[in-house]
C-alpha cells in the first residue's frame, strides 16, 4: 500500500481511474484467486454516479469513480427485498449475475424461502449464496452446524478475563462483492484473508453516524461527512481487495439496539484486531480520514486526529500496506528537493520522514521500553486503550480481555501478567525505580507513561 519513497513492502497505487480494468494494481497474488475461479463470469460496472449521485469529474480520488470487475453487484440491487423478487426472481437473478445454472431443488429453495421469510434484501442473500459450497445437500443444516462451530470456538477462545486464542479470525467480514457484511463463519469457501483498514478518526463535529443495509442497520456507522461507504467499496475493488475488516462495520458500535451485546463482544473483539493486523496480506492505510482524499495542512501533524498519534493504530502497522486516498498531484508523488530527503515543504518533509520511519516498524516487538515509549507520545479516546494497544505488538500467548471502564493500573497489571517472561524481567530489572501502584517490583503504568524510560 504504497508509498512511492518506501521499502518493497509497499505499493503506490496508480492514479489512473480503472473504470475499464482493475489489472494494473494487484497488490497481492493471493487476492485475485478467486476472480481466477470465475474467468468466464460477466464482468458488470459500479459507478460514483449509479452508487451515489456524484458525478465522476467531483470525485477526487480516481481509484473511486468507478470499477468493473466479476460478481459484483451494485447497490441498486443489492437494496431490493427479497420478498419482491420472489424464489425465483431471486434465482434468475443469481443465474445471470453468477452465470450459472442453480438448480431449484428442495434444500435451495428451502433456504431461499428463508431468506424471504426472514425480511433479507438480495445483496444478504446474494452474499450468503455466493459462498455456499456446491457439495452441500442440506444448506440449512450445514449453516447451523457452522454457526454452533463459530459460536463454540469465540466463547473457548476467552477464559477467566484472558483470550487464549488470541489469533482468532475477526467475528464479522465486509464482503465487497455483495456490499454486505458477512459473520466470519459464513466464509467457509474462501481461503482469503479479510484486508483490514486502518483510517484516523476525524474530529466527532466532522462525523455523521449513518445507518445502512451493509451492516443490515445493526448499529450506526461513524463516517467522516464528505465520505460515502460505497465510493469506499469500489476503491477497495480497484485496489484488488475482496474481503475488507472496517472497525465501524465489522465491530459492533455503540449507539444500536444491543448494547449489551456490544460490551460482551469487545472483551474478545477489541484485543485481538492487532492480531488481525499483523497477519493480514496487506493493510489500507487513510491517513485524512476513512474514505478521505490524502492530503495535508498545517498543523494536521501536530493534532490529536493526526494518524500517528493515535493509540490503535501502533498495532495497525502490518507488513504491506497501501496509502489509500491518492490523488495524481498527491502527497505521495512529491518529489524530494535534495539528496537528504527534504520536500518542498518543512510540512511535507516531516510527513514523509514519519511515513519512512514505519518501514522499520515490525508488527510485534519484544522491546518493551520502546514500545512504552512510542505509546507516550499517543492518545485515545478511552484511556484504557493505550494499554489495550500494547498486547498484539507483545506477541504473548494470551492477553487480557477488554474492559472499556476498567483502570489505567488493573489494566496495565492485567496485560504484565500475560506478556512473556522477557518482558516482565526488563521492567524488573531494567526500571530504575519502584513501582508506585501496589506493585513494587515493577513501574506502575502512570511511571511508563510519564517518566523518562531507560
Amino acid at each position: 500500500m504504497g508509498e512511492t519513497h518506501s521499502s518493497d513492502s509497499e505499493y503506490s497505487p496508480s492514479s489512473t481511474s480503472s473504470a475499464d480494468s482493475n489489472d494494473h494494481i494487484p497488490i497481492h497474488q493471493s487476492l485475485r484467486n478467486e476472480d481466477r475461479k470465475h474467468q468466464n463470469l460477466r464482468s458488470f460496472t459500479i459507478s460514483a454516479y449509479e452508487e451515489t449521485c456524484q458525478t465522476e469529474s467531483s470525485i477526487k480520488v480516481p481509484l473511486q469513480r468507478a470499477y468493473s470487475g466479476k460478481n459484483v453487484i451494485p447497490s441498486s440491487l443489492a437494496d431490493k427485498p427479497c420478498a419482491a423478487l420472489g424464489v425465483q426472481g431471486i434465482l434468475n437473478i443469481l443465474n445471470t449475475t453468477l452465470q450459472t445454472a442453480h438448480p431449484l431443488d428442495a434444500s435451495f429453495t428451502f433456504f431461499l424461502e428463508d431468506c424471504i421469510a426472514k425480511n433479507y434484501d438480495f445483496g444478504t442473500a446474494y452474499a450468503y449464496i455466493r459462498v455456499i459450497p456446491p457439495s452441500w445437500n442440506s444448506i440449512q443444516d450445514e449453516l447451523r452446524k457452522l454457526e454452533e462451530r463459530d459460536k463454540e470456538k469465540r466463547q473457548k477462545a476467552l477464559v477467566d478475563n484472558r483470550i487464549v486464542d488470541p489469533h482468532i479470525p475477526p467475528r464479522r467480514v465486509w464482503d465487497l462483492y455483495s456490499n454486505r457484511v458477512l459473520a466470519q463463519w459464513r466464509m467457509i469457501s474462501t481461503k482469503e484473508h479479510p484486508c483490514p483498514i486502518s483510517h484516523a478518526w476525524v474530529d466527532e463535529r466532522d462525523r455523521v453516524d449513518v445507518w445502512t443495509p451493509i451492516n443490515g442497520c445493526e448499529w450506526p456507522v461513524s463516517i467522516p461527512k464528505d465520505v460515502n461507504l460505497d465510493l469506499i467499496r469500489i476503491e477497495m475493488l480497484n485496489l484488488g481487495v475482496n474481503y475488507v475488516w472496517l472497525d465501524v462495520l465489522c465491530l459492533r458500535q455503540k449507539g444500536g439496539p444491543r448494547e449489551d451485546l456490544r460490551i460482551e463482544e469487545w472483551k474478545l473483539d477489541v484485543p485481538t484486531i492487532g492480531y488481525l493486523y499483523r497477519d493480514a496480506d496487506v493493510v489500507v492505510w487513510y491517513f485524512s480520514g476513512l474514505g478521505r482524499p490524502l492530503s495535508l495542512k498545517e498543523g494536521d501533524l501536530e493534532s490529536d486526529r493526526c494518524w500517528f498519534k493515535r493509540a490503535w493504530t501502533l498495532q495497525e502497522v502490518g507488513n504491506q500496506r497501501i496509502i489509500a486516498g491518492d490523488m495524481p498531484d498527491g502527497l505521495l508523488h512529491a518529489e524530494p528537493i535534495d539528496d537528504k530527503g527534504n520536500y518542498e515543504t518543512e510540512i511535507l518533509t516531516r510527513f514523509h520522514k514519519q511515513l519512512q520511519a514505519l518501514d522499520n516498524v515490525p508488527p510485534d516487538s519484544y522491546e518493551m521500553f520502546s514500545l512504552l515509549a512510542e505509546m507516550q507520545n499517543r492518545v485515545s479516546a478511552n484511556p484504557v486503550d493505550k494499554v489495550a494497544g500494547l498486547a498484539s505488538r507483545l506477541d504473548s500467548a494470551t492477553i487480557p480481555a477488554y474492559y472499556e471502564t476498567q483502570s489505567l493500573e488493573d489494566a496495565w497489571g492485567a496485560l504484565v501478567n500475560t506478556i512473556i517472561p522477557w518482558c516482565r524481567a526488563e521492567l524488573l530489572f531494567l526500571y530504575p525505580e519502584p513501582g508506585t501502584a501496589g506493585k513494587k517490583w515493577r513501574p506502575s503504568w502512570e511511571q511508563v507513561m510519564m517518566k523518562s524510560l531507560p
